[in-house]
């Protein structure tokens, strides 16, 4: 017998109050990093839908999920929006991503809770292999909310972990052969000053959708001791208790960092 759909909503609904509870009672991650996995999959498999269709809805999770963390007190995200690798799509998805996420930046920028929570909205990533477009409204989120320091969202839009340590390679060796530094003067602490993500702090946890355990060159410098967590969940489907799930596995682990 079908359990009725009155008694399932009450039950769920529950279960997620009693996670909220719980997690709100843990230490919260400071920095969080997605990789918002599935857009694609979930169009065509959940909805029978033509996959822009999926990327529209990945867009409004993001907002949703930006508003999750800001409501827990996480104060730094960093999402995985578009890699270098992605400009080898199709070309008709290729502009409709950056016409969405073009949009997206301007939306944000202009979001009366944004600036409430004075969340500062930054692009990271290689912005010469940017549409003009995408790079105007980059500049103009950077310019309404880069003075805020409460907060943080990073897009990592044409973004490669591997191009970002190749670029602090770069720098760090112009300033050896400027004399600025030496040779000795080269840490880790001096490699994380010149990565895209320079100035905050390593994402605590690292969250991918879809049900894909990988992290496809995304930070790789940065997560060197961030927590995993994969759940099989597309990213347009992924559900507020989905989120407190994926903070409870956090809170739940024991951070040694090799001690």
């Amino acid at each position: 017998m079908e359990v009725p759909r009155l008694i399932t909503d009450r039950a769920y609904s529950t279960y997620e109050s009693m996670i909220e509870r719980e997690v709100a009672a843990g230490e919260m991650p400071k920095h969080i990093a997605i990789i918002m996995d599935g857009n694609r999959r979930y169009a065509e498999e959940v909805l029978g839908a033509d996959p822009m269709e999926g990327h529209k809805l990945g867009r409004k999770k993001l907002e949703e999920v930006l508003h999750w963390c800001l409501e827990l007190d996480i104060h730094i995200i960093t999402v995985y929006a578009f890699s270098t690798e992605n400009f080898n799509r199709d070309e008709d998805e290729v502009t409709y991503l950056m016409e969405l996420l073009e949009q997206s930046l301007y939306d944000f920028a202009d979001d009366p809770d944004v600036h409430a929570k004075k969340v500062a909205i930054k692009v990271i990533g290689d912005m010469s292999m940017l549409p003009e477009n995408v790079v105007k409204a980059a500049e103009y989120a950077l310019e309404r909310t880069g003075s805020y320091t409460d907060n943080c969202l990073n897009m990592a839009i044409a973004y490669s972990g591997r191009q970002d340590i190749m670029n602090a390679v770069r720098g760090i060796a112009s300033d050896v052969l400027e004399g600025k530094i030496t040779l000795d003067d080269i840490d880790e602490s001096m490699i994380s000053n010149y990565v895209s993500t320079t100035g905050l702090p390593d994402p605590d946890l690292v969250l991918r959708t879809s049900g894909e355990v990988r992290v496809s060159n995304f930070l790789l410098w940065q997560m060197a001791y961030s927590e995993l967590y994969f759940t099989d969940v597309y990213w347009p489907g992924f559900r507020h208790i989905d989120f407190l799930r994926a903070i409870r596995t956090f809170q739940q682990r024991h951070r040694r960092f090799g001690k």
